[in-house]
Formats: C-alpha cells, structure tokens, sequence
C-alpha cells in the first residue's frame, strides 16, 4: 500500500525534470544556475566549473537522489536491476561533502524514509535505496584504486581540478567502471589554473552532442552573503577574484605548492591528536590584522614525517582571550611557541614570557625574512616531511575555508589572507636547514 505522503508527490513530472524533484522532493529552492545545470547536465560528459560556494556540492547531492531513486539512465539498460552511483574526489573527506549532503536531505524529507532502505558510513560510505540502486562516497587516491573492481551508471568527479594523476584516474579507471551500461560521468570543480581539468573544458565545448559546460559565479547564489564575498574580492588579486569567485580558468603559475606536494602530505597524516608522551611539539601563531584571522598551528616533530596535530582559528577576540588560546595550547602540549612578532613586536611576547615565546619579524632585513620562512615552507613539503589533515571551517558570517584550498592558494605575493599557512610555516621554522638534528630543547629563535 502507497503511503498517502507518496502519493502527494509528482513523481512523473519529478522524473522529467528533477528541479521538481528538488523542490517537492527535497524541500529546497535553487537558484538559477542550478537549475540550469540539472536540467542541461545530461549528456554523456558534464563539466562544472565553479568559484567558491556557488552551491555545486548541494546540487550534486539532488542530482544523486534523483537519478538513484528514478535509476536514470540510458532506456536500452531500464530493465536492469543493478543501478550504481559514486562520488569520487580527490580524499573521501571531500568525497564526504556531497554524500553528507545527500544524507541531510534524506533526514529533513519525511519522503524519503520511504524511498531510503539505508545509510552506512563503514566501511565505506553508502545509501542504499528501496529500488536496490545504491549511492556510493569513494577517493580516487592511488590512482583511482578504491574504484576499482566497481560498474557505475553515475559517476561525479567532485575536485577533478586538484587531482594529481586526472589522466589516468578518468581514461583508465573511471570510464571503465562506467562501460557495462553507458553510464554518465560529471566533472565538477573550482578550476586551479589551465591544468588538465581546462584542457577537458575545451574538449567538450567542441564536442556539444556529447558533453555539456556550464561555468557558475559565486555572486550566483543569494544564499550566501553577498556583502562577505565583497571583503573577500578586496583581498584577492584580479585573477584570484575569476578563479575563485567567477569560476574561470587563469593562468597563475605562482603557486608555493604544487598539487602532488600537498596530495602526498594528506596521504601520510595521521590525523588530529593530542599530546603524545615524549613527544616534542612547535606551535606556530599568525595574529590577526584588521580583517585576517588568528591561526595556531600544533606540529608534532617528534616522528617521521611531522604531523600537523592540532589547528585553531578564530578572530574578533580581544587580547587577552588571544593570549589565553595561546598558553592553552602551550600548557597542553609543551614545546615551544614561535610567534608572528611584525608590528607588534615586544607587545606580545612580553605578555607571554612565562611560556617562553619567541617572536618572527616577516619585515626583517628588507623582507627576506617572510621570503626564507616560505621557502622552508615548500622545501619541507617538497621533501614529503610533512602530514596534514583536511580542515573546514564555516563561520557565524557565513565564510567558508577550507585548509587545503589556503594551501592551493598560497603564493609568493597575494598571500596575505593566508593565515593558517603562515601558522604552519612558523611551527615549521623550528626544521629549518641547519637546525633540524639538533634537540628540540636546543633551538632558539633571535627576537628579529
């Protein structure tokens, strides 16, 4: 017997078009460009480029639920009982943004305890739905591995921009897996310069019959604040501002760290941790400006690579709560506490004598010193020193940040609203060339 909630529902015209399917369905309103997209993204390649927080993530988990639950597909395969889906990224955290998008909208949508047999997170993420057809999170990490062994009739490259081996993962791993059944594949990204992922942009625009482009501004989505994206394009440069907010392919070239660099040092983190005995730990501190953030940075450098264990930022706080944070986290852990000193010089560092805390002068010597703090930055990640952890962060404003994406956007000269890389640097300076076989006790800083 149908439940009188399922039979309110236009599932034929939801079939059709599945902006319907998000509003009667889901219970939520797109905005243009989406519904531009779901109706348009449907041939047999589709290629999303967004800025930041233009919604894509949102609308791919509607796209997800609507082709497993009305198993959309090529009409030669409808009689077949098996219907796959995955959200494939470059980590299974960012795999996890869409599938956990997804699980929300099942969990507001009465509807859907009807539509929806399961929700499992181990050991990997998947829904299966009351048809069979099954909703899967995967990474593509060691090239595509943990696809492999799979059939999919939908595929979403989530990120495909940042992953470093895109090549291979799509024509080798990918398009396979969506062979036995024609299956559809979406690439949706912010773009990262005029990489592989621009290269397969232009691939299909040439080739409309077969693959479909779409390009969405972040300015697109009145949902998020609009007077927050206007302080955020103040602090980026003109080609910063078409990346990451109008979606476009630029050339930059000026990156400190290169995709494969920060690909290697997620692989080998061990996660966020606390103090470890006989460890010994380096905290580094940027302190915010007048728009920028506080950021501690917590490495362990007691193991082989150093761990990136702990990570706090937060702004609009008075001093003393700064302070506060400060010896917290050097009560906790131990170690030393490396502090961005510029313009503030014995200010801070005399209200943190009792730790011990040493200051870093960025302006020192004619900015070299900002220049040799960088480039032990980028020599450890190019060594694979390091392992780091994914970390996102929303605020009470509406501000989005993403850790890795700082990283991706960490250049020799727009760099200024990179607090947490900074952060990072300075706890890094305690490996710097010359230093880094000595006794953690035995490392003292000069007060620049």
């Amino acid at each position: 017997m149908i439940p009188d909630l399922l039979r309110e529902l236009p599932f034929r015209d939801a079939i059709a078009d599945p902006t319907v399917f998000a509003h009667d369905f889901c219970g939520i309103e797109l905005h243009d460009g989406q519904r531009q997209w779901l109706r348009n993204s449907i041939r047999s390649e589709n290629l999303l480029h967004t800025g930041n927080r233009w919604g894509k993530s949102l609308v791919q988990a509607v796209k997800f639920l609507h082709r497993c639950i009305f198993k959309i597909r090529p009409a030669e395969y409808s009689g077949i009982d098996r219907y796959e889906a995955v959200n494939a990224s470059i980590t299974l955290d960012q795999a996890m943004i869409i599938f956990r998008q997804a699980v929300s909208l099942i969990k507001k949508n009465s509807a859907f305890s009807y539509l929806v047999d399961d929700i499992a997170f181990s050991p990997f993420p998947k829904i299966t739905f009351y048809n069979g057809a099954t909703f899967w999170a995967h990474s593509t990490q060691r090239r595509g591995e943990y696809l492999l062994g799979h059939d999919y009739d939908f595929c979403n490259f989530d990120e495909a921009a940042f992953e470093a081996h895109a090549d291979y993962v799509v024509n080798e791993v990918i398009k396979m897996r969506l062979a036995d059944r024609d299956g559809q594949l979406d690439y949706t990204s912010t773009p990262r310069g005029k990489n592989w992922f621009y290269r397969r942009m232009l691939e299909l625009q040439r080739n409309p019959s077969y693959g479909y482009v779409q390009r969405g501004d972040s300015r697109d989505n009145p949902h998020i604040s609009q007077e927050y994206l206007a302080r955020r394009a103040e602090d980026l440069s003109a080609d910063r501002i078409a990346q990451n907010l109008a979606g476009e392919f630029v050339d930059l070239g000026d990156e400190v760290l290169t995709e494969d660099q920060i690909q290697r040092a997620i692989i080998q983190s061990t996660g966020p941790a606390g103090p470890r005995p006989h460890a010994s730990y380096v905290h580094g501190w940027d302190l915010a400006r007048k728009r920028t953030y506080t950021v501690g940075a917590t490495i362990d450098i007691s193991c082989s690579p150093v761990q990136l264990v702990a990570l706090e930022r937060f702004h609009h706080r008075e001093w003393p709560a700064v302070y506060a944070a400060i010896r917290a986290r050097h009560n906790r852990y131990g170690g030393r506490t490396i502090i961005d000193a510029t313009g503030l010089g014995d200010v801070v560092l005399a209200e943190l004598t009792d730790i011990g805390a040493e200051g870093f002068n960025f302006g020192e010597r004619g900015g070299k010193a900002k220049a040799e703090l960088i480039a032990n930055l980028q020599q450890i990640f190019a060594a694979g020193r390091l392992g780091i952890t994914d970390i996102t962060q929303t605020s009470s404003d509406g501000e989005h940040w993403n850790f890795l994406n700082e990283l991706r956007e960490f250049t020799w000269e727009n760099n200024q609203h990179c607090d947490a890389v900074f952060a990072l640097a300075l706890a890094l300076w305690a490996l710097r060339s010359g230093d880094i076989d000595r006794p953690p006790t035995a490392f003292r800083f000069a007060r620049w």
